[in-house]
């Protein structure tokens, strides 16, 4: 199984990457933003969950989500988006753009662990 990590922060990406590991999923991409990301996802047609921040620069996690969704290939992708944006608001507009799970930093393992298992069945 394949991941991919979106980020702006390299030690939050590290922090993910190192808990996943943990959890044994070692095929982790990662990427600094929703461009990133995107082009990625561009050039691996087999990643098969998103985890992605909210708040970076060039594209958004938001941003990034909509673009994955649009995409009929992409359409049953496990979404999880981990940020600070932790407001009721914030997370209604995450989930209908397609976001299937929400964690908000700071956030331990265990609950990564969860969310993960959530969205994987």
């Amino acid at each position: 199984m394949r991941l991919l990590v979106v980020d702006d922060s390299s030690t939050m990406r590290r922090i993910i990457k190192n808990t996943l590991a943990r959890l044994d999923y070692k095929d982790v991409l990662e990427a600094e933003h929703g461009a990133a990301a995107w082009q990625l996802m561009q050039q691996n047609s087999d990643i098969d969950v998103l985890i992605t921040d909210w708040n970076m620069p060039e594209m958004n996690g938001l941003e990034l989500v909509k673009k994955v969704r649009a995409e009929e290939k992409y359409e049953d992708m496990p979404i999880i988006m981990v940020t600070t944006e932790g407001g009721k608001a914030e997370v209604i507009t995450a989930l209908k753009a397609g976001v299937n799970n929400y964690i908000v930093k700071p956030f331990t393992p265990q609950v990564l662990k969860e969310k993960l298992e959530d969205v994987l069945g």
